[in-house]
């Protein structure tokens, strides 16, 4: 129920951005982006998922193309008590993750390559692990929602600034807004996009934190495998980044970015992640039981 809640307060947020932007125009756009704002809602509800796996060129893969990730993603999401989550890779050097789907039923783990490639077993395990307690957690429909709102809002106000600078002027009486107008627009609109996310999601990282390190039963590997994604991150710039998707991620993709950028970022820093991963390890109330992550770590080995 609060998840729904945020669902349609987030849409209503989203929408009364997009309707301002109209009104921006002039009167006769409020109906049109009215409208815009509506088949948006339903779009960004249903599809939103495949949007923003869209966006990342992401591809599913089969249990033989990757038998050890399908593995994990099945024995975690035993674990969690939800349907096993969809696989997907994403052809990315920069290593990272995220989840997406509108609910359990239709959960998504995508994966880049650099990823697969950086990590040992273990660690890969313990990401695994934290995007299906985003899953179990029901946070990423509200999460993808706003990555593909933002991303729709960002694009239609960068349309909207580049039509009223070379689009012709209109005056000041004519039924529009001026190339000035038009220009704070493309500035304004996407800033305001991403502080509703901001609102949306750094809580969600502890949490998710914290079930994914119970579902693995290993906090300390979850813990190095976010200090390792950290630094990857600085030292291969993702092509593909956004930020209007980057909330999505395990860590920000943005991380080596401008520190204007760092301002908004969607996520908290991840020294005091590992300080609450370390902390769960050192109290045990994450320990693995029975050797499960060992044993897991041998079987991709």
């Amino acid at each position: 129920m609060k998840n729904q809640i945020k669902t349609i307060l987030l849409l209503g947020v989203m929408s009364a951005i997009l309707v301002s932007i109209g009104g921006a125009l002039g009167p006769g756009y409020l109906v049109l982006f009215g409208v815009l704002a509506l088949a948006m809602n339903l779009g960004a509800y249903f599809m939103s998922d495949s949007i923003v796996l869209a966006m990342h060129r992401a591809a599913e893969v089969s249990p033989d193309e990757a038998p050890g990730l399908h593995r994990m993603v099945e024995e975690l999401a035993q674990r969690a008590e939800i349907p096993k989550p969809r696989l997907y890779v994403i052809p990315d050097a920069q290593p990272n993750a995220f989840a997406t789907g509108r609910n359990p039923e239709h959960g998504v783990v995508a994966v880049t390559e650099g990823i697969v490639q950086l990590l040992s077993a273990r660690e890969l395990r313990g990401v695994l692990a934290h995007e299906i307690a985003h899953i179990k957690n029901r946070d990423i429909l509200v999460s993808t929602i706003a990555a593909a709102f933002a991303s729709g809002i960002t694009w239609i106000a960068h349309a909207v600034s580049f039509a009223s600078l070379f689009g012709g002027g209109q005056s000041d009486d004519e039924e529009g807004g001026s190339p000035l107008g038009g220009l704070a627009l493309a500035i304004v609109a996407p800033i305001a996009a991403t502080l509703v996310q901001l609102g949306i999601s750094r809580s969600r990282e502890y949490m998710a934190d914290e079930v994914g390190a119970r579902l693995c039963g290993d906090p300390e590997a979850l813990a190095s495998a976010l200090s390792k994604l950290e630094r990857g991150v600085e030292l291969v710039p993702s092509e593909a980044a956004r930020p209007a998707t980057a909330s999505l991620f395990i860590v920000s993709p943005l991380a080596g970015a401008s520190s204007l950028l760092k301002w908004f970022s969607t996520h908290p820093t991840t020294e005091e992640r590992v300080s609450r991963l370390l902390s769960m390890a050192a109290s045990g109330s994450g320990a693995a039981k029975g050797g499960a992550a060992k044993g897991w770590a041998r079987s991709m080995a």
